[in-house]
């Protein structure tokens, strides 16, 4: 079944995928930025591994961890629930795909014929290794795995079999060295290499299901923790990544959002099917409980998209919501069409908001806020009381009124009053 309406929790990774593990909008999760911030311990911050271990269930997470933007906590995974966890616990680490550094389940393991952006061991074919080894050794279930696998993020790089066989098919312009991300001479017939790679450690997984007969009591969905990006020789022009939506990675238009969801259940999901169920990734904790019997016992953003799964009347949410904390702070709500967003949210907290028709308007290129102002004024109630403040860093209206109690501690330091 493919959703043709979901929706990742942010437009970068680490928010993103707390959203995933947490059941929790940007607005409430702890870890709703990039950089130097990582899950707290239960029972702050409960991830739906921890709901499942609890109930019986073998846990595991292979590839990039989803539990920390900078951690050098080996044991992390393992205190969030996770029975196993072998990958990167850096996100920054994680942008390369030969990696001088990887994590067992809490012990290092060294590759020191890699160098990061070059080297011998792609660890796309490590965390591929790594996935099919633990379904067979946890065949007879009940288990819950998460891959995390990095393709096609920047650096561009892929399997010599993947990137040769696409090198004389584009226009290419070399991605230069000396930058953030890897050169590399044929930047698209690699990103479209990375592309079919993951496809084929996706079909390898599956494979894996059916050859061991547990395929027709399996769930798997696939998705991705935001829309096509910019970096690395990459852009979402090349390939029309982001189809007929309005920007990509680190937008909070459509184009940095609105991400595939595809679910597979052999006799339990109708194949080949569409919905246009409008959800998003705080929805998965619910769901995964639900589907495995242990209803979540825990406050949520979300609502289960089971009934979806089956073809069932579906609930729909009152709204989405959407906070970020680069580009000086952006704002969005689905609220049924309707798509707001609202920018340099730390200068202006009660900015003007962008309002689009998403039914006649998908590309979002029309703003139509002046005709509807009963719908803005609900959507401005929306993103107050959406956002809860951070305890570590502030946002919007707490940012601005930080920086004018600021503003006037110096002023009053340069002009103190006399005696």
């Amino acid at each position: 079944m493919v959703f043709t309406q979901f929706y990742a929790g942010s437009t970068v990774c680490a928010p993103s995928r707390a959203c995933l593990l947490t059941g929790q909008h940007t607005g409430h999760v702890f870890q709703r930025f990039n950089g130097p911030i990582q899950f707290r311990e239960d029972d702050q911050d409960v991830t739906v591994a921890r709901f499942l271990k609890n109930r019986g269930y073998q846990t595991a997470m292979i590839g990039k961890s989803g539990l920390a933007g900078r951690s050098k906590d080996a044991l992390l995974p393992r205190k969030k629930g996770f029975d196993y966890f072998y990958g990167f616990l850096s996100h920054n680490a994680a942008h390369r795909y030969y990696p001088k550094v990887l994590w067992d389940n809490g012990q290092r393991v060294d590759f020191p014929q890699n160098q990061g952006k070059n080297g011998e061991t792609y660890s796309g074919e490590l965390f591929l290794q790594k996935s099919l080894d633990w379904i067979d050794e946890h065949r007879d279930g009940p288990f819950f795995l998460h891959v995390s696998l990095q393709q096609p993020h920047a650096d561009l790089a892929a399997p010599a079999a993947f990137r040769n066989r696409h090198l004389e098919r584009f226009e290419e312009q070399p991605y230069p060295p000396g930058r953030h991300y890897r050169a590399e001479s044929h930047p698209r017939a690699t990103f479209v290499g990375m592309v079919q790679y993951l496809d084929h450690s996706v079909g390898k997984i599956l494979d894996k299901l059916v050859k061991l007969g547990i395929d027709d009591e399996t769930y798997v969905f696939f998705s991705s923790d935001n829309g096509p990006h910019f970096e690395g020789g990459a852009h979402p022009d090349h390939f029309d990544s982001n189809g007929p939506l309005r920007g990509g990675k680190r937008d909070l238009f459509e184009g940095g959002i609105r991400v595939p969801f595809v679910a597979w259940a052999p006799g339990r999901i109708e194949p080949g099917s569409r919905s246009n169920h409008v959800a998003a990734f705080w929805d998965f904790p619910v769901t995964a409980c639900e589907l495995a019997g242990h209803p979540l016992s825990q406050p949520t953003d979300g609502i289960s998209f089971t009934p979806a799964l089956r073809g069932d009347h579906q609930p729909a949410h009152d709204y989405l919501y959407w906070e970020f904390y680069e580009g000086g702070g952006k704002q969005a709500v689905r609220l049924g069409d309707w798509k707001a967003v609202r920018l340099r949210v730390n200068e202006k907290p009660d900015g003007p908001i962008q309002l689009f028709d998403l039914r006649q308007d998908l590309g979002e290129s029309k703003n139509i806020a002046a005709a509807h102002p009963a719908v803005v004024s609900q959507i401005k109630t929306i993103m107050r009381t959406a956002h809860q403040p951070h305890p570590n860093k502030p946002f919007g209206r707490e940012l601005a009124a930080s920086k004018q109690k600021k503003a006037r501690q110096k002023k009053k330091q340069k002009n103190p009053s006399k005696k």
